[in-house]
C-alpha cells in the first residue's frame, strides 16, 4: 500500500473595476507522489515514504514542498512526518483518478466553477459525520458568498459600504479600564488572571463564610476565615502574577476545594444574591467614607506650613528690626518704579522662598536685568521677613519693591466688595463651622472652597492693579507658584487688539470651560454668559492697564462681587468672577507661554514641560511641601540657593 498525504492550499484574489465588481479565485491543490516517483509538483506538498507498514515507519518519512516566496523565487523547505500536526490526514491508496483531474485541473483556464470545494465528485476527508456535515454546510455558504460577490452591482456594493461604515460608528468599546488590552502594561491579558481568580476567591469565600456562620456551621466557618487570611498573605502588595509568592497556586488549590465544598453544603442563588448586594453596598459607603477622608487630609495637608517655611520668615523678621532705621526704610527709586518704559511684574503674596524663586528664574533669561521692576505685595505679617530676604538676597541690577497691603488706605470695606463680605459673620461661618466641626471630616465636594487662603485679600488685590499702579500702562501677573523657563520680555510686545488680559486658555474638549466654574441654572449667569466659552489660567497674565481703566473693571468686579453675596453665581475664589469680569477681553495667547498642571498632575511629559516658558504648579501638590510630585519638584528647587545662611539655617533639604 502506498502512503500519501492530503494537503489543502487557498489563494484569494480581489479585483474591483466598473465592468468586473468582484472576481474570486479559488485554487485547491492536492499532490500525492509515491517512493517510486518521487516527484514534486511546484505548490504541492509530496511525500518521500515507504508504502508498506506505514503505521510503524511513517514518523521516518520526509515531506518537500516547494513553492515561491514574496520576490517570486523557488524555494524548497523540509520537515519529517514526526514534526506534522494532528490536521494531517494519511490514507492507504493513491486516487490517481483524483490526482490527474487535479494536473487537468492545473493546465486548464476556468474548467471547474468558482468558489468549489472540491474538483469533480471528490469527497472531503473522512471525518465523522457531524464534521462531515459542518464541512459540506461550511463550503455550501462558500460558494453562495462568491456567486453574490460575483453578481453584486455597484449600487449594492456602495450600500455595503455605507453600512458597514454605520456600523463601525456605533462601535463602543466596553473593555476600557484597569485591564484595557489596549493599555501597554496590560498587554499579556493572562499577566495577573492568577491574582484576580484569588480575590475572586476571596470574596466569594466571605460570603459562604457569612453564610456558614448564620446557620450554625462553625467548623466550615472557621475552614474559610483561615483559608481567607492565608489567600490574602499570598497576596500581599502584589499587583501582577509575577509579585505573587511563590506558594500561590498552592492556596489557589486549596481555596477552590474549600469552596466546591461550601458550595454543595451552602449555595442558596437568591441568598449568595443578597449577600453579594450586601457586600457592593458596604464597599461603596466605605470608598466614599475614604474619599472624603483623603479630601479633608489633603487639603489639611497643604494648608500646613513645613517647618523650614515657618522658620525662615521668623529669623528674616527677627533680623529685619535689628537693622538701623535707615536701612528698613530704603526703598528704590521711584522714578524707576513707575516708568512705563520697563517690564513690570506683580507679585501678590505671603511665601518669601516662593517669590524669591519667581523673581530668581526670571532674571535667570533676562538679557537687560537693569530694565525688570518686580512689585511685591504681602501683608502686615510677612511683610519684615520679605523685606528683609530682598534687601540681602535681590538678584543683581535688578529692582525689587516690597509693599504692604496694609500701606494702601483706599482699600477698605466701603469701597472693596469683597472686605464687606469678609467681614461678615455669614461668609466666616461658612468657611469655620465652628458650631459644626465635624462637617469638616466628613466627604464633602466642596471642601476645597472653605480654604481659608480665600479670606485673604492677597488674592483680591489682583483686581485693583490700576489703582496700585496708576502710572504704569502695562504690568505682567505672575502667581508665586510658577517657575520662568525662559525670557518673557516678548510678551510685553504682543498685540492684544484692544484686550484687556492676555492669558492662555485652559479648556479641552468639555473641560474648564464657564460651565465648570459658574451657577447656570440662575437667570443672571445664563442670560450673559455661555456655557461653553473657554475659561482660561491666572498664574501668568498679561494686563494692558489703560484698556483696564477705560472698561473701568474694577467697577465691573464690585458689581459682580455685590450680586453673590449669598454665594449663588459661584463658589469662592478670584478664577470665576475674572472669567466675568474679562468676559470678552481676554486675548488668547499660545499655549506655551504657561503650561499648568504640575501641583496635580504627574503624567505630564517632562520633554513638553522644556517648551513652556512657565510651568505653574497650580493645585495642592505644592513644589515647597512633602507632597509635591517627585518628577517636578528639581525644576522649582534648583532656583534655590542652598548656600544661603537662612536656607542652610533652617534646614532646607535638596
Amino acid at each position: 500500500m502506498a502512503s500519501r498525504s492530503r494537503s489543502f492550499r487557498f489563494s484569494l484574489l480581489f479585483v474591483s473595476s466598473s465592468s468586473l465588481q468582484v472576481l474570486f479565485l479559488l485554487t485547491l491543490v492536492r499532490g500525492v507522489v509515491s517512493d517510486e516517483d518521487p516527484t514534486v509538483i511546484p505548490g504541492v506538498t509530496s511525500i518521500e515514504s515507504h508504502a508498506e507498514g506505514y503505521h510503524q515507519e511513517h514518523k521516518e518519512m520526509r515531506i518537500s514542498r516547494l513553492y515561491t516566496d514574496s520576490s517570486g523565487n523557488l524555494q524548497t523547505t523540509d520537515v519529517k512526518a514526526s514534526d506534522l500536526s494532528d490536521s494531517w490526514v494519511w490514507e492507504d491508496s493513491v486516487d490517481e483518478e483524483a490526482l490527474n483531474r487535479m494536473k487537468n485541473s492545473q493546465q486548464s483556464d476556468g474548467e471547474h466553477e468558482f468558489g468549489a470545494a472540491t474538483f469533480g465528485n471528490e469527497q472531503p476527508p473522512r471525518w465523522d459525520p457531524v464534521k462531515r456535515q459542518r464541512w459540506l454546510l461550511r463550503e455550501a455558504r462558500k460558494k453562495e458568498r462568491v456567486k453574490m460577490l460575483i453578481n453584486m452591482t455597484e449600487d449594492a456594493e456602495h450600500l455595503a459600504e455605507e453600512e458597514a461604515i454605520e456600523r463601525a460608528k456605533q462601535f463602543k468599546n466596553i473593555g476600557k479600564g484597569k485591564y484595557s488590552i489596549w493599555r501597554r502594561e496590560y498587554e499579556n491579558p493572562q499577566s495577573d488572571s492568577t491574582l484576580k481568580l484569588m480575590k475572586d476567591q476571596i470574596i466569594l469565600a466571605k460570603v459562604y463564610a457569612s453564610i456558614a456562620l448564620s446557620k450554625n456551621q462553625n467548623d466550615l466557618y472557621g475552614s474559610l476565615r483561615k483559608q481567607i487570611k492565608e489567600s490574602q498573605h499570598a497576596i500581599g502588595e502584589a499587583n501582577s502574577d509575577a509579585q505573587l509568592k511563590n506558594d500561590a497556586s498552592k492556596k489557589v488549590k486549596a481555596m477552590g476545594d474549600l469552596l466546591s465544598s461550601a458550595k454543595d453544603k451552602l449555595y442558596d442563588c437568591p441568598l449568595m444574591a443578597k449577600r453579594l448586594r450586601a457586600m457592593v453596598q458596604s464597599a461603596e459607603e466605605n470608598i466614599h467614607a475614604v474619599k472624603g477622608q483623603s479630601t479633608f487630609l489633603l487639603q489639611l495637608a497643604a494648608k500646613v506650613v513645613t517647618k523650614p517655611l515657618h522658620c525662615l520668615p521668623l529669623h528674616l523678621t527677627v533680623d529685619y528690626f535689628l537693622l538701623e532705621d535707615s536701612k528698613r526704610e530704603s526703598q528704590p527709586d521711584p522714578k524707576v518704579l513707575m516708568d512705563p518704559s520697563l517690564y513690570h511684574y506683580a507679585i501678590f503674596s505671603d511665601n518669601v522662598l516662593a517669590t524669591s524663586v519667581v523673581i530668581n528664574s526670571t532674571v535667570l533669561y533676562v538679557e537687560n536685568a537693569e530694565n525688570h521692576v518686580f512689585h511685591i505685595v504681602t501683608d502686615k505679617l510677612n511683610y519684615p521677613a520679605m523685606k528683609m530676604w530682598f534687601l540681602i538676597n535681590s538678584p543683581p541690577h535688578v529692582t525689587v519693591h516690597v509693599e504692604n497691603m496694609d500701606d494702601f488706605k483706599w482699600l477698605n470695606s466701603s469701597y472693596c466688595s469683597v472686605l464687606r463680605q469678609l467681614e461678615s459673620a455669614r461668609l466666616k461661618e461658612y468657611y469655620f463651622k465652628a458650631d459644626r466641626p465635624s462637617t469638616l471630616s466628613v466627604a464633602n465636594d466642596q471642601l476645597k472652597y472653605r480654604n481659608p487662603k480665600y479670606l485673604s485679600m492677597l488674592n483680591h488685590i489682583r483686581f485693583y492693579l490700576p489703582e496700585i499702579y496708576p502710572k504704569l500702562d502695562k504690568i505682567l501677573f505672575l502667581d508665586d507658584d510658577i517657575v520662568v523657563q525662559k525670557d518673557l520680555t516678548p510678551l510685553w510686545s504682543i498685540d492684544m487688539r484692544g484686550m484687556v488680559n492676555g492669558a492662555v486658555e485652559t479648556c479641552k474638549e468639555t473641560f474648564h470651560r464657564f460651565d465648570t466654574y459658574l451657577n447656570f441654572s440662575h437667570p443672571m449667569i445664563s442670560h450673559n454668559f455661555k456655557p461653553t466659552d473657554c475659561g482660561w489660567a491666572y498664574g501668568m497674565n498679561m494686563f494692558d492697564l489703560n484698556e483696564w481703566r477705560r472698561h473701568n473693571l474694577t467697577g465691573v468686579y464690585h458689581g459682580w462681587q455685590d450680586k453673590n453675596v449669598d454665594r449663588q453665581l459661584w463658589k469662592l475664589g478670584t478664577l470665576p468672577v475674572g472669567l466675568m469680569t474679562f468676559y470678552g477681553l481676554t486675548y488668547p495667547l499660545d499655549r506655551d507661554w504657561h503650561m499648568l498642571g504640575l501641583g496635580y498632575d504627574s503624567s505630564i511629559d517632562l520633554a513638553d514641560l522644556k517648551k513652556g516658558a512657565v510651568v505653574h504648579y497650580n493645585g495642592n501638590f505644592k513644589p515647597w511641601l512633602d507632597l509635591a510630585i517627585p518628577k517636578y519638584k528639581p525644576i522649582w528647587t534648583k532656583h534655590i540657593k542652598y548656600d544661603n545662611p537662612y536656607i542652610r539655617n533652617c534646614q532646607f533639604n535638596e
